[in-house]
């Protein structure tokens, strides 16, 4: 809802402070559109691989829908946490097994349902329990190795947000590209009338409003947006993180999860109450 409200809040103050005094047909210009977004579309994929170009897309849709990433979400986290490592230290490691090799049939996953839609932090959970499982009990080595998987990940979920930020940044060029060439086709027009050329020359400059319009008003803040949801998704990894490096290191399951809870951001963060609440529900 926020992308959308911003939307209409660029549209709708443009036309408001245009329409008073211009023609709102001028604006109307396809064949602009066409070379300006068609020149960025493929300049767009020609510069990145399929995976960056299909996630930018899916991702730049799902701006459409608010961020997964809050207060609710991450109590679910922290309460599955808690219940893993619970289970973990009542029954011994071996005893969430069965849950980690299978967690989309495991009933303690699936008590945490807007967690289980996130299949990577479901598989980075996983692998690093399973690990736990398997011996692997060197603190120093494990979170080593989460620290790299995780700037990894990160690195990859913001290459879609770089690669629509050069968009945003080639538009405004394609933009006088259109415009040049309606001034080679209003060249043609020399021998006709004054209000003639005129047309043209304002169907021209068209084109270098758009491409900056699009470019400052729609695809760079897309970007911006892309990047703000790819450090939401790193900053909730980071607690997973927190969480079992706490675990890993010998604290009860309630601190543990407490752990957890301060690695969260803060805007975000339930406080120390509301995950004590959250718990005894759970219970």
């Amino acid at each position: 809802m926020k992308a959308i409200a911003g939307t209409l809040v660029v549209i709708g103050t443009l036309l408001g402070g245009y329409l008073p005094h211009g023609s709102f047909g001028i604006l109307i210009q396809p064949l602009e559109v066409l070379i300006i977004c068609g020149g960025a579309l493929g300049a767009y994929i020609i510069a990145n691989p399929g995976w960056v170009i299909k996630a930018g897309f899916s991702g730049a849709l799902g701006l459409a829908k608010p961020s997964p990433y809050n207060k609710e979400l991450f109590l679910e986290l922290l309460g599955l946490m808690f219940k893993i490592f619970n289970k973990a230290r009542r029954e011994g490691l071996m005893a969430i097994e069965a849950d980690i090799e299978e967690p989309h049939s495991s009933e303690l996953f699936n008590s945490a349902p807007n967690v289980v839609k996130n299949h990577h932090a479901v598989d980075f959970i996983c692998d690093y329990l399973r690990l736990m499982v398997s011996g692997a009990s060197n603190p120093y080595q494990l979170e080593d190795l989460m620290i790299l998987e995780l700037d990894a990940h990160h690195h990859e979920a913001m290459m879609p947000s770089g690669a629509i930020g050069k968009v945003a940044e080639a538009l405004p060029a394609f933009g006088i590209v259109a415009a040049v060439l309606g001034i080679v086709i209003t060249m043609t027009y020399l021998d006709a009338g004054p209000m003639e050329i005129a047309h043209h020359m304002s169907v021209a400059l068209v084109g270098t409003f758009l491409g900056i319009l699009v470019a400052y008003g729609f695809v760079a803040p897309i970007s911006s947006e892309l990047a703000n949801r790819a450090d939401a998704e790193a900053a909730f990894f980071h607690v997973i993180k927190t969480c079992l490096m706490a675990n890993l290191n010998g604290y009860a399951p309630q601190v543990a999860v407490e752990f957890g809870r301060k690695a969260a951001p803060g805007h975000d963060r339930p406080s120390f109450q509301e995950l004590d609440e959250y718990l005894q529900s759970q219970k």
